[in-house]
């Protein structure tokens, strides 16, 4: 026969189960299946926009496998800043995911004075998503066809051209930096706004080589209007097949572009890698195949969360070399 507890040790009983409540709490939440709510999806493109187009259908792909809703959020500004600092700045659960890319995270990191974060530390890479260059175009009066002829000309006349990117820091500025130094020639950079501002000084002869992405190159170079130098990166654009690489041409950097799913820093290893998996097999659609080819995007190999870390780190190391040996540093 058991006694009744006394007044005191049944007070002190209560307060140590109201005590446990939160722990219990919490450890239910942290036994709740993955995903078990709404996934937001941020990124820092503006609506229709190419990336847009890109992440709402890898968005859409997530969506039907997990069975749970995934929002894409835009949140346009600073370079994708304001997007990327929503996402380190969530708890690390899964439940907030960045759609960046190479330009908003390891090329403004390497050219920044003050980088709002920290690409390596503050965000865990989950997967790439597609790859690509841009484009060194010319006018049709521009006395070069291709990088060799390219080069030729500029250690002919040094100091003699101009050429276009859409801003200091900007990839394509960078990129031309790197040749310089390798093939010892010396350009004139001229900082455009906007990639529509250089296609039209460049229409307009005001401009006759420049750096473009090849969404803004394609219909030019089909029409005739511009001619594309060299592509950077290590694989061939869909939209110009036969444009060559910088690099097949035996000088220009093999570091691509791409687009990538990234999740706050401290995120479980078993989210991350369900979150990889997903995409891969998202990737391997034959839907999101056509996707990435009408958005002249080519189809990069899979990677793992970790192969893709790596892939931010060395691109990181690539442009900060860039970046400090050129002294470029943007920012207040």
């Amino acid at each position: 026969m058991h006694r009744p507890l006394s007044r005191p040790r049944r007070q002190l009983l209560l307060a140590a189960l109201a005590a446990l409540a939160p722990l219990s709490s919490r450890l239910a939440q942290a036994e709740e299946p993955y995903p078990s709510r709404p996934i937001m999806l941020v990124l820092g493109n503006a609506p229709g926009s190419g990336g847009d187009l890109l992440c709402r259908t890898i968005a859409a792909g997530l969506g039907a496998s997990l069975k749970q809703p995934v929002v894409v959020e835009n949140r346009v500004g600073a370079n994708s800043t304001i997007a990327a600092l929503a996402v380190v700045r969530a708890k690390p659960d899964g439940y907030t995911l960045l759609f960046g890319n190479a330009s908003s995270t390891v090329i403004n990191q390497a050219v920044q004075k003050a980088p709002a974060f920290d690409a390596l530390n503050d965000l865990a890479p989950i997967a790439q998503v597609g790859a690509g260059g841009v484009a060194l175009v010319a006018t049709p009066d521009f006395p070069a066809s291709d990088m060799q002829q390219f080069t030729h000309a500029a250690k002919a006349h040094p100091g003699a051209y101009d050429y276009a990117s859409w801003g200091t820091g900007s990839q394509g500025h960078l990129v031309m930096e790197w040749l310089e130094r390798q093939s010892g020639i010396r350009m004139n950079h001229v900082p455009y706004k906007s990639i529509t501002a250089i296609t039209q000084d460049m229409q307009g002869g005001v401009i006759r080589l420049g750096f473009l992405d090849v969404a803004s190159a394609m219909p030019l170079v089909k029409q005739g209007r511009l001619k594309v130098l060299g592509l950077t990166g290590s694989l061939r654009s869909p939209g110009l097949p036969s444009a060559p690489l910088m690099a097949e041409q035996g000088i220009g950097p093999t570091a691509d572009g791409w687009y990538g799913v990234f999740a706050p820093r401290g995120t479980p290893t078993a989210v991350v890698a369900l979150l990889n998996q997903e995409v891969a097999r998202i990737l391997a659609s034959p839907a999101m195949r056509e996707k990435l080819l009408q958005l002249n995007i080519a189809d990069a190999p899979l990677k793992s969360p970790e192969q893709f870390a790596k892939t931010v780190r060395d691109d990181l190391a690539f442009w900060q070399r860039i970046a400090q040996a050129a002294s470029i540093k943007v920012g207040d």
